[in-house]
C-alpha cells in the first residue's frame, strides 16, 4: 500500500510541476505579472521626482516667508515709532520758538501762556497716538496702575488705601501701562 500512495504523490508532484512549466506559444503568468510593476517603476518614479520638486518648492517658500517676515520685524522694531515722533516735531519747532522769542517778550505772562499752549498740544498730540495719563485724584490705590512710594499715616479711615499725593504721573499706551503713577498712599 505504501508503495502505491508514493506512486500517487509522484504523479501528483510530476503534474503540479507540469503546470508550472510553460508550454510551447503559452506566456508564463509570473512573467505578465512582473511587467506591471516593471510599467510601475516608472510611474512611481515620476511621482517621487514630482514629490521632492513639491517639497523643494515648499522649503524655498517657507525660507522666502521666513526672510520676508523677519525683514518686515526688524523695519518694525526699527521704524515702529516714526508715526509717533513725527506728531511730535511740530511740538518741538513751536518750542524752540517760544524760547528764540522769551527773552524779546516784555511780559512774562505772555511766556506762561506760550508754554501752556505747548504743554496742552503735546498731551493731545501723545493721546491722539494712544497714550493716556493714569488718574490718581482721589482714587483707591491699585497696585495695577500706581506704585506706592510713600505711606502716609493718621489720614483717617476715608483716606485709608486711598492716594493722597501723586509725585510722578504715570501713562497707558492702549491700555498697557507705560509707566506707573508714583503715589502717596493714606495708611
Amino acid at each position: 500500500m505504501n508503495a502505491i500512495n508514493e506512486e500517487e504523490k509522484d504523479l501528483k508532484t510530476d503534474e503540479t510541476l507540469d503546470a508550472q512549466q510553460p508550454v510551447e506559444g503559452e506566456t508564463n503568468p509570473d512573467a505578465e505579472i512582473s511587467d506591471p510593476q516593471e510599467e510601475e517603476q516608472p510611474s512611481a518614479e515620476r511621482e517621487l521626482e514630482e514629490l521632492k520638486d513639491k517639497y523643494l518648492r515648499t522649503v524655498a517658500e517657507f525660507e522666502n516667508y521666513k526672510r520676508r517676515t523677519l525683514k518686515e520685524k526688524t523695519d518694525l522694531i526699527l521704524n515702529g515709532g516714526e508715526k509717533a515722533f513725527t506728531s511730535i516735531l511740530p511740538i518741538i519747532d513751536d518750542m524752540e520758538r517760544a524760547i528764540l522769542n522769551a527773552p524779546k517778550l516784555e511780559s512774562l505772562d505772555a511766556v506762561e501762556e506760550g508754554w501752556e499752549l505747548i504743554y496742552k498740544k503735546l498731551i493731545s498730540t501723545l493721546e491722539a497716538q494712544g497714550v493716556r495719563k493714569i488718574e490718581t485724584d482721589d482714587r483707591d490705590f491699585d497696585v495695577d496702575f500706581h506704585e506706592a512710594v510713600a505711606m502716609v499715616p493718621g489720614m483717617g479711615d476715608e483716606k485709608k488705601g486711598k492716594i493722597i499725593d501723586c509725585m510722578q504721573t504715570g501713562y497707558t499706551l492702549n491700555d498697557k501701562v507705560i509707566r506707573h503713577a508714583k503715589v502717596a498712599v493714606g495708611q
